[in-house]
């Protein structure tokens, strides 16, 4: 089956889908499955864009309120998680997953789906190691610090994919995994955003988090988005055995949703031709969301999960064969996903703006129709009652100073001792903004989509057809041997930045240790520009 794959969203579903339209009026080239690596911006009205972590002025509504309000309808199956530009309350109602609007499927924090037989796996956010042990207490309305760690990935929602052990065909992940830019063209990585040069050298750029599960799950192929820059990679995994299979892992990371951005991907993937058309269940997550159920934290406070380090009376919450049958049979083996979507919001109503709609905590019908289910906790609904009794720190209270800004609170023991969150050094090109953005950047491509560059490479066009495999070799994975991607270096010469342009990050605190101020590089204010304007090489 065709697969269409998207990088950063950006709210704007109808030049998205406008553009699949394109590719089926031009080449005949229908997808049967659209998948979205996350930034997609599930925005129904004003209270929304108030938990999306973007300076005020950059706000925009977009066109997704037309599909949640049923005057549009995705024409294609859409499935999708979560990035670092989020109406992180909207998604934060569905934790397990479901829908956002009819046809448009969310992954939740973490999650693993079915479609024609192809095993789909995400997981949502961006890695942070200062928030990454603690749970998810985060609810509206939020602060100027959970507005943030909302969409902060947790070491529960890795812990949970670890256990998978049946294969995974698709993975999809926001920001890359680390170290996975020395399977591709580094050189021309580096060339297209030589901003990244330091972080790529400290191998500090990326998720560690991501890295430890394509290191486990091996899935056929990982898509990426957030860093708006499209680059491809091919991962050979070691085996760990004699007995075991080689597996490799193509990857595969996109631009954003704009005008002249190579942002789509077409792809061929093989599937079951006797499965049904709809989105399914995966029997082995349930069962592991089941078995990991007691280890739901929904406090501020830092854990780490169980290992088999003589402190854990239990460390393996992988499932058998046993537990996977319970599920199938709990479902009658029908694992469909029911279309059970529901509006919880009014949607914004371009006639009736209301500028001053409040956020509120909402506990969705689809996530408690599925916690009932399979016995599950209800995060929402956890929260809530914490929240009701005052009980513990962080159920959403509004005192700031009881919470540590998210990109200067100090560092806490923890899996992984680096975080790429900020750097200290003095950044000359940094400008100031009143609150915190991201860290992507803004890149060049060309303009015409063809269909006629069956390489899997970086050369841009807005749309990509893929044979029947995606062709990376080893030799596609080296700095010398991709033709294409060194003619296509010319193509950056817009973004060329200035010689004192180093790869920093921007600085949560000054010297003084104060962090009221968001330094925020050109790069970044670049991108909050284009929400609000097509023509984003200006803001440059």
């Amino acid at each position: 089956m065709k697969v269409a794959v998207a990088g950063c969203c950006h709210g704007a579903l109808d030049k998205m889908y406008e553009t699949l339209e394109l590719l089926q009026r031009r080449h005949n080239v229908r997808p049967d499955l659209l998948l979205c690596c996350g930034d997609f911006q599930a925005v129904r009205n004003e209270a929304d864009l108030r938990c999306m972590a973007v300076p005020a002025k950059y706000r925009d509504m977009q066109t997704f309120y037309r599909y949640y309000s049923g005057e549009k309808k995705a024409p294609v199956l859409t499935v999708f998680i979560g990035g670092n530009h989020e109406a992180s309350n909207h998604l934060q109602e569905l934790p397990y997953g479901g829908w956002v609007a009819p046809n448009i499927y969310y992954l939740g924090y973490a999650g693993v789906v079915r479609f024609r037989g192809v095993r789909i796996g995400g997981i949502s956010g961006i890695f942070k190691s200062h928030d990454y042990r603690k749970g998810h207490f985060e609810c509206p309305p939020y602060n100027q610090q959970t507005i943030r760690s909302a969409y902060h990935v947790r070491n529960i929602e890795v812990f949970k994919l670890k256990q998978l052990k049946r294969p995974i065909d698709i993975f999809m992940s926001h920001d890359w995994p680390r170290s996975i830019y020395h399977y591709g063209n580094k050189k021309q990585l580096l060339k297209m955003k030589s901003f990244f040069r330091q972080e790529v050298e400290s191998n500090t750029l990326g998720s560690p988090a991501a890295s430890e599960l394509l290191q486990h799950l091996k899935p056929t192929y990982w898509f990426s988005a957030h860093l708006h820059v499209k680059f491809a990679a091919f991962m050979q995994h070691e085996t760990n055995s004699k007995e075991e299979l080689p597996k490799a892992t193509k990857f595969l990371a996109l631009d954003k949703c704009l005008p002249h951005r190579d942002f789509l991907q077409i792809i061929d993937v093989e599937h079951d031709p006797n499965a049904g058309d709809s989105l399914e269940y995966d029997a082995e997550w349930i069962a592991v969301l089941k078995a990991t159920n007691s280890l739901v934290n929904v406090t501020q406070s830092s854990w780490n999960m169980p290992e088999k380090n003589g402190l854990h009376a239990k460390w393996d919450y992988s499932v058998t064969e046993e537990a996977i049958k319970e599920v199938l049979e709990e479902l009658n083996h029908d694992l469909k996903i029911p279309c059970n979507f529901t509006l919880t919001a009014a949607c914004y109503d371009p006639n009736k703006p209301q500028k001053n709609m409040e956020p509120v905590h909402t506990i969705n019908p689809q996530t408690t129709e599925f916690c009932a289910q399979f016995g599950l906790t209800d995060i929402n609904d956890r929260i809530q009652q914490a929240k009701e009794e005052g009980s513990g720190r962080g159920e959403c209270e509004e005192e700031e100073e009881e919470e540590m800004d998210s990109t200067g609170s100090p560092e806490e023991p923890s899996e992984y001792n680096t975080d790429n969150s900020g750097l200290s050094s003095f950044n000359p090109d940094e400008i100031m903004l009143d609150e915190e953005g991201g860290d992507e950047d803004l890149s060049t491509c060309s303009v015409d989509p063809s269909p006629d560059h069956p390489q899997f490479s970086t050369s841009f066009s807005d749309i990509r057809i893929m044979p029947d495999s995606m062709a990376v070799s080893s030799d596609d994975a080296t700095d010398s041997n991709n033709e294409e991607l060194e003619k296509s270096g010319g193509r950056k010469q817009v973004e060329e930045k200035s010689p004192t342009e180093r790869s920093l990050k921007r600085i949560g605190a000054d010297e003084n240790g104060n962090s009221g101020v968001k330094k925020i590089k050109r790069r970044n204010q670049a991108i909050y520009a284009s929400y609000a304007a097509e023509d984003e090489d200006k803001t440059d």
